[in-house]
């Protein structure tokens, strides 16, 4: 009995205490490489399920890896920061691009050349890390470090900066909840807190003062998701078998399968067996060409085409094209001469060779059609963060395109039940070029968020997806035809006319989105809805204050209890949450009704007036330099959490009332929530 109230001890201990560590750890050390060069290496050991970002991440995404030297004495940078590890590569739905990150260990590196017979340099590497539920706030690791440089260098000269010289001079911290609310409240100007009415209730010390083990008395709980290679396999096939329906390639099955049982009528079984290895043929030659590109641009390369403008605006010009070539405008059409050379090569020649070079020739003779479908999954898998995705796609495509060709050889009877050519196969080409110009659109969607330059905001985006959706739909039930359409036709197949009505619903759908529906089932592919200029949705959540000591204040006054968000810019699931949960009418009923909620970024970039010194709940130094890195402080050292997203319901005085949410799309949850948090603060 004694053994096990001593281990129920001893688990309540490391729960208390392990939500507070930091599941990266990161140490630092200079390498002398030559008498004029050393390097500042990073080292971080990464807790299993965590990730740590790496370099160059777009503007918009997470916290990437950057670098920050604030003292050079005798030396200076060269170069950037540069990532040393097995670097992942995953597309994220949320933000709608590629994420590169290390997971177990990585390392930094930058580079300094000596320029002095003595050097001095400090500075800091700032990076971000998630799990599956949730991120860290942007992290800061520092380093100081000084030596000599070659004997007939020049007297080193002192180059400090103007951050490094406020930090110098900047109060320090000694990390205990009332000195650091006393400081956070002078440096982020106590005076516009005091202009609130019954900000005098309200006590700095018990602002900050930390709630570790009243909180974690509550409990939370968490949710995780995963992915993988599958999905774009799927899209494959499905492509593959798209591709298969137009009038490119239906037409040649039944002579194909034809001329291999005529070419070995005295032996059936080398018919079928030619059958399929021509098959085969086909899988390995789109499987070549994926494999072809992958080595061309290179696995880095790859993953860089989901968030890199130019090759989106690439891929929105060339799916444009393939668009305006399925209406029916202009052919794709490789040179003829092409065709014939390697159909003259086929003919001449026997064995595998010559089935092989009959499958090539249909590559190049269906090029008008299969080109597009090809384009485009060769485009998403690219982008989908895994460089053998291009090759999965394409192994799934073309095993779709191929398996008829030799199912008919196997059973030749079934040729007679296909469907004969027809124009129900430009009917197909038609759709999708519809779908193809819809895809264009989010291709240049990622470049206009890149570059900020807002010419596709949220509710263009939409407009423009109705009326193309809404032309297919009309299309699809026979309301809309196309130059080289059967012009004779009068009534639509059944089929047709049933995906036009559904067309025509999704159409629909999207039309209220124009004024702030959240319209979560085309979330993934339109712009974010801070992009849109017109919104009527006057239930949208939306904190009432970015600035915890202001509206703690507000509060007071309300006499309402607080909701603290404590979120990230470039916080994927407290996206995920604001999209699936906030909008939820009685959740936001509650959050703009019930609550004052304030929302605080963690990785907000406003300087604070003056860096401020402080020590970590592990005892090691940190310097807070941005108001992101307050807010990470406070929930650092008061709540004793360090991801996000994180939510926690105070009273006036920043006691827990109903413990603390982290990312799980529980609507039901949430509500109960928020709603004990409500009945808490009643009761006080």
């Amino acid at each position: 009995m004694m053994e096990k109230i001593l281990f129920t001890l001893l688990v309540l201990l490391f729960n208390l205490t392990a939500i507070a560590q930091n599941p990266v750890r990161f140490s630092v050390q200079q390498k002398r490489v030559s008498p004029t060069e050393v390097d500042v290496i990073f080292t971080g050991k990464i807790n299993s399920g965590w990730h740590v970002y790496s370099t160059g991440l777009p503007a918009d995404g997470p916290t990437s890896a950057t670098f920050t030297s604030e003292k050079a004495e005798g030396a200076q940078p060269v170069g950037k920061l540069t990532p040393r590890g097995k670097e992942l590569n995953v597309y994220d739905k949320v933000f709608d691009m590629k994420l590169r990150y290390f997971e177990g260990t990585v390392s930094f590196i930058q580079k300094y050349k000596i320029t002095g017979k003595t050097y001095k340099i400090s500075g800091y590497m700032e990076y971000g890390a998630c799990n599956d539920e949730m991120c860290m706030p942007p992290t800061t690791v520092e380093f100081s470090y000084s030596g000599n440089g070659p004997a007939d260098a020049p007297e080193a000269k002192a180059e400090e900066t103007k951050d490094e010289a406020k930090t110098e001079d900047a109060a320090t911290l000694d990390g205990s909840a009332t000195d650091s609310a006393a400081m956070a409240m002078d440096d982020l100007a106590l005076g516009d807190t005091a202009q609130v009415a019954g900000a005098s209730d309200v006590n700095p010390s018990d602002l900050w003062r930390p709630v570790i083990k009243e909180l974690q008395a509550f409990g939370t709980d968490k949710k995780s998701e995963s992915h993988s290679l599958f999905y774009i396999f799927l899209m494959g096939i499905v492509g593959g078998f798209v591709a298969l329906l137009t009038p490119c390639v239906w037409p040649i099955i039944p002579m194909t399968v034809s001329f291999f049982l005529k070419r070995a009528k005295d032996d059936k079984k080398k018919g079928i067996r030619d059958a399929i290895t021509y098959g085969i043929s086909i899988i390995v030659i789109y499987m070549a060409l994926a494999a072809v590109i992958t080595a061309v641009f290179g696995p880095q390369k790859l993953n860089e085409l989901a968030t890199n403008a130019p090759f989106n605006i690439a891929f929105f010009l060339l799916l444009l094209v393939f668009a305006l070539s399925f209406f029916g405008w202009f052919e794709l059409r490789l040179p003829a001469s092409w065709g014939n050379a390697v159909d003259n090569k086929a003919a001449s020649t026997t064995g595998l060779l010559s089935i092989f070079l009959m499958a090539f020739t249909l590559s190049l003779v269906s090029f008008s059609c299969t080109a597009p479908v090809v384009g485009l999954l060769l485009v998403q898998a690219a982008t989908s963060g895994d460089w053998v995705a291009p090759t999965i796609g394409m192994f799934g495509f073309a095993l779709a395109l191929a398996l008829p060709f030799s199912l008919f050889a196997l059973f030749p009877t079934m040729l007679k039940q296909a469907p004969k050519s027809g124009s129900w196969m430009n009917m197909i080409k038609v759709v999708l070029g519809f779908i193809e110009l819809a895809f264009a659109l989010k291709f240049f969607s990622v470049a206009d968020l890149a570059y900020g330059w807002r010419l596709l905001d949220r509710e263009t985006f939409l407009a423009i997806w109705i009326v193309i959706f809404g032309l297919m739909g009309l299309y699809l039930i026979g309301k809309l035809k196309f130059p080289h359409d059967d012009q004779e036709q009068k009534a639509m197949p059944v089929p047709a006319i049933m995906l036009g009505l559904l067309t025509l619903a999704f159409t629909v759908y999207m039309i209220p989105g124009l004024w702030g529906a959240p319209l979560k089932a085309v979330s993934a592919f339109a712009p974010p809805m801070y992009t849109q200029d017109f919104n009527l949705n006057h239930e949208e959540v939306q904190p009432k204050y970015k600035d915890y000591e202001l509206g703690m204040a507000a509060a007071a006054k309300a006499g309402k209890p607080v909701l603290l968000d404590f979120t990230g810019f470039g916080c994927v699931n407290c996206r995920k949450m604001e999209g699936a949960v906030w909008t939820d009418p009685e959740v936001a009923k509650k959050l703009n009704e019930d609550y004052i909620l304030i929302s605080l970024y963690v990785d907000d970039k406003t300087p604070l007036k003056e860096p401020i010194k402080v020590k970590r709940a592990d005892g090691t130094p940190r310097t807070l330099r941005t108001v992101g890195d307050k807010w990470s402080y406070l929930q650092e050292v008061k709540f004793g959490y360090l991801a996000q997203p994180f939510y926690v319901t105070v009273d006036n005085q920043g006691n827990p009332l109903s413990g603390s949410f982290v990312y799980k799309e529980d609507i039901p949850g949430y509500k109960e929530f928020l709603d004990k948090g409500v009945e808490k603060y009643k009761n006080k």
